[in-house]
């Protein structure tokens, strides 16, 4: 087949009018030494301000004070200053992720915004992680801390009143009965006056061990009143009387141990709110500042 002259001419034109294909470079969707760099300015900050918070609280908090202020309002306190620290640290970092990114010439521009965007939030993301991974021991700590010292407290009336009666009980093996049962079992109907005065206290302080979780009974009530007779030598109506004193004060006891482990629970649950809704708002904050980091780095 031969070529002509004009086919030449046809194929060179041709040519000259097809654009030629743009390489392909491959890009990353994400700059993570941008986004590392603002994750490592955010972690720095909240640690910072975190101490600068902790500082604060133990300075205004005193153990020999009776003005100290109650733990939910101590707790509405320590959310809002971690929202100024979500704030604040999220900004900054967030910024400088989208700042630091590297600019895209060959993108559409909403492209390179959302990239900003991501990039603010991945940095927030990356610090909420690392301060967690550092302070989370202690946080948690603090927080359920009171929770179970207020707990604790119920057990230590039982415990205190039992005088060893609720631990002897709760180590019975399972299936035998405890002391009180035994207790209940073997009773005189008279208390023995001249009996051992250790035993006849933990067998008192095992009834008493009952009315930290419920209420004691007529027959127990009756019985105690006989046996502080007995060891004492006070009337049946005196006694009577110092029995339900000491019932009253264990009542008393248990019932702010309650209240108090309530307030707790409730401080902790708003705490974990509170927390939730200022990693929202550092989470919003950083993708803002990392679009405003983006537009400004595009700017100059």
């Amino acid at each position: 087949m031969s070529i002509t002259a004009d086919s030449l001419s046809r194929e060179a034109m041709v040519a000259r009018e097809l654009p030629l294909a743009r390489p392909v470079i491959a890009r990353a969707g994400i700059s993570w030494a941008a986004a590392l760099g603002g994750a490592a300015v955010a972690a720095a900050i909240s640690v910072m301000l975190i101490s600068l918070g902790s500082g604060l609280g133990f300075a205004a908090v005193s153990p020999f004070s009776g003005s100290n202020p109650s733990v939910m309002t101590f707790t509405v306190i320590s959310a809002i200053w971690l929202i100024i620290v979500q704030w604040v640290s999220a900004f900054f970092g967030g910024y400088l992720a989208g700042r630091l990114r590297p600019s895209l010439t060959d993108v559409h521009t909403d492209e390179v915004g959302f990239r900003d965007t991501a990039t603010g939030f991945v940095s927030w993301a990356v610090a909420t992680l690392f301060v967690v991974a550092v302070i989370a021991s202690g946080a948690t700590s603090a927080v359920s801390g009171i929770g179970r010292a207020a707990g604790t407290m119920v057990a230590s009336v039982a415990g205190g009143a039992a005088q060893g009666g609720a631990a002897q009980a709760a180590a019975a093996p399972r299936g035998e009965p405890s002391g009180y049962l035994l207790d209940t079992l073997f009773r005189p109907a008279q208390p023995n006056p001249q009996g051992n005065t250790a035993d006849a206290k933990a067998e008192a302080g095992r009834i008493l061990a009952t009315g930290a979780t419920g209420d004691i009974s007529q027959s127990d009530h009756d019985y105690l009143v006989q046996l502080v007779a007995s060891r004492t030598g006070l009337t049946p109506p005196d006694a009577g009387k110092r029995v339900d004193e000491v019932i009253a004060q264990e009542k008393q006891v248990v019932e702010k141990a309650k209240v108090a482990a309530d307030k707790a629970r409730k401080a902790a649950a708003a705490f974990s709110i509170y927390t939730a809704v200022s990693m929202l708002i550092g989470a919003f904050i950083a993708c803002v500042a990392g679009a405003i980091g983006g537009r400004q780095r595009d700017a100059f």
